[in-house]
């Protein structure tokens, strides 16, 4: 690309971005100041479907970085409008081939060698075009095989000239959003430069196959110990920043059912063994495929079973996106799938505060009913199921949730977009796979396996909890006197002649109650600690009989007064 080119391509991206602003700041501002808010109110969805659409031309016409966007923002629902991430749902990273010898050229370069000296021989029709590269099926040397163990390899190439192109669109894009910055009506629900940056960061480590090749590799040792999952070998001698060189593992596509049918492989068991290797990258190893859509993963059906007595392996491919969970994250994702297997409303919402997604200030009430409702009507419906029902009444609860939703005060906290792609695109596959494939049924199962990986965590953190509201509890009494002295000297507004009467029922109350959690406390304990654990577990268990007695009989003593 020319210095010229590289011009017009920033200036376009620019003026995209300025009508569009100007057409935003005249409807939503300017005309509600001139009281003409229903003209914006009435044209509002048009225009926005309009926005997407023409991004879509546009970023299909200069591909580069602009395709990347578009699905990189068909995933912020905490920014844009669903009108607009519905448009860009569809956004394909499909674009025309680059002649092979452009690709040729790019790899001898960074290999330093003609590739008749490494391949026996390249096919020069890619197996895939995209924005940022391009692949393409070979054989390695005799020599080469020999020394790998590998013979069909896959050749992934960058798009020549694509570092300049990635370098105008961002600079172009990162004008863009300090334009946004400083529109009240953007910067209110989102912070637009740190998006941006968010964004270059997972394309620069994307365009980077060096980087990609260390994500195989780390992804390889986290399922070391299941057969059930492969990963295709890297051939580090032959790979660079722009060239990666991997084992060829095309196979049978995860949702090709013809074929999966034909090898004796059951769709069903497919679709649940791919939905707990999800669930381990996402909640047990913390460090996932951010980007599992069907051409990422194959079934390779094995001639006879291995040791394992396994019929068939499932293999990822393209680690290019890969997300990671913190270990805060993480605790908070497994309190939350806990929650969800349990059917617990109140339980999805205190996970949710402790993602981060809910801000401290919120009032959650309603949303506690709403997902109740949820639960109770859709938690055990298959997506079969689903479409039977009755579309008013899908409607009404959806229209239901997302006012509720709306109304809140919520942010996504770093990487968790990331961990809605990889189980939204899950569910995806899984559906289409099996039909009657349930993402809560998988998640039932899967819960009480988390619960087993956390071991003594769970206990520790369960006795945390519950100390915590016993303290809280424990200081009450206290309070309540101190309250019935200062109503006593007259530093109270309002006096009660019934006060220190209704408060020492209250006192009593807070007792029992006091003596509940504790019984709750060691007889839980005992449960989870029993099974690694007898002896203490036992005893926590019997303990738990003191705090019960008390909980059951303290009004039967209290109306029989002090013994003689």
């Amino acid at each position: 690309m020319t210095a010229r080119q590289a011009r017009a391509r920033y200036r376009r991206i620019l003026r995209f971005a300025a009508r569009h602003l100007a057409s935003l700041w005249w409807y939503e501002l300017v005309l509600p100041r001139m009281g003409l808010s229903s003209v914006a109110n009435r044209t509002r969805t048009n225009r926005l479907k309009n926005i997407a659409r023409s991004f879509q031309k546009l970023a299909l016409d200069l591909s580069g970085l602009l395709i990347k966007l578009g699905q990189f923002m068909s995933t912020r629902l905490d920014v844009l409008p669903p009108v607009i991430t519905k448009e860009l749902e569809g956004l394909q990273d499909e674009v025309p081939a680059v002649p092979f010898d452009l690709i040729r050229a790019l790899a001898e370069k960074e290999l330093g060698m003609p590739l008749e000296s490494i391949f026996s021989q390249v096919d020069p029709e890619p197996l895939a075009a995209a924005s940022l590269g391009q692949v393409h099926r070979a054989t390695l040397s005799e020599l080469d095989a020999q020394d790998t163990g590998i013979l069909n390899v896959i050749l992934k190439i960058q798009r020549p000239g694509i570092d300049q192109i990635v370098d105008v669109d961002l600079s172009a894009l990162r004008r863009v959003a300090g334009w946004l910055s400083r529109i009240s009506l953007v910067n209110k629900r989102a912070d637009a430069p740190a998006l941006m940056d968010e964004f270059a960061q997972t394309c620069l480590e994307e365009i980077d196959y060096l980087n990609e090749a260390a994500n195989a590799e780390r992804f390889a040792e986290n399922f070391a110990d299941n057969p059930r999952v492969r990963v295709p070998l890297v051939v580090w001698e032959r790979s660079t920043r722009r060239v990666l060189t991997q084992e060829d593992v095309t196979n049978i596509k995860i949702t090709d059912l013809d074929a999966l049918i034909a090898a004796g492989i059951s769709p069903e068991a497919v679709a649940n063994e791919f939905a707990a290797v999800m669930f381990d990258q996402v909640f047990i190893h913390g460090f996932f495929h951010a980007d599992p859509h069907p051409g990422n993963i194959f079934i390779q059906p094995l001639a006879e079973p291995d040791e394992n007595g396994l019929t068939w392996r499932m293999t990822f491919i393209d680690f290019g996106m890969m997300g990671e969970v913190p270990s805060s994250l993480g605790r908070a994702l497994r309190t939350t799938v806990i929650a969800a297997a349990s059917r617990d409303g109140a339980g999805m919402v205190e996970g949710m505060r402790e993602i981060g997604v809910l801000m401290p200030t919120a009032d959650t009430v309603e949303l506690e009913r709403a997902l109740t409702k949820v639960f109770d009507r859709f938690g055990g419906v298959s997506f079969v199921e689903l479409q039977t029902i009755d579309p008013r009444e899908f409607k009404a609860f959806v229209n239901e949730f997302s006012d509720i939703v709306r109304a809140l005060p919520f942010q996504f906290p770093e990487n968790f977009l990331l961990v809605i792609r990889a189980i939204s695109l899950t569910s995806g596959v899984c559906s289409s796979v099996n039909p009657q494939f349930n993402i809560w049924n998988a998640i039932e199962p899967y819960s009480a396996k988390l619960i087993r990986a956390e071991g003594g965590n769970v206990v520790q953190a369960f006795l945390r909890d519950g100390l915590s509201s016993l303290a809280l509890l424990a200081r009450l009494p206290k309070r309540m006197d101190s309250l019935i002295t200062r109503a006593e000297l007259g530093q109270l507004t309002l006096r009660n002649p019934d006060l220190e009467k209704r408060t020492s029922a209250l006192n009593r109350a807070v007792r029992r109650v006091v003596s509940a959690v504790l019984f709750g406390v060691f007889f839980i304990g005992g449960l989870m600690v029993m099974e690694r654990d007898e002896t203490l577990g036992t005893i926590l268990m019997i303990t738990s009989a003191l705090p019960l007695l008390h909980a059951l009989f303290a009004d039967v003593i209290a109306r029989r007064g002090p013994l003689p």
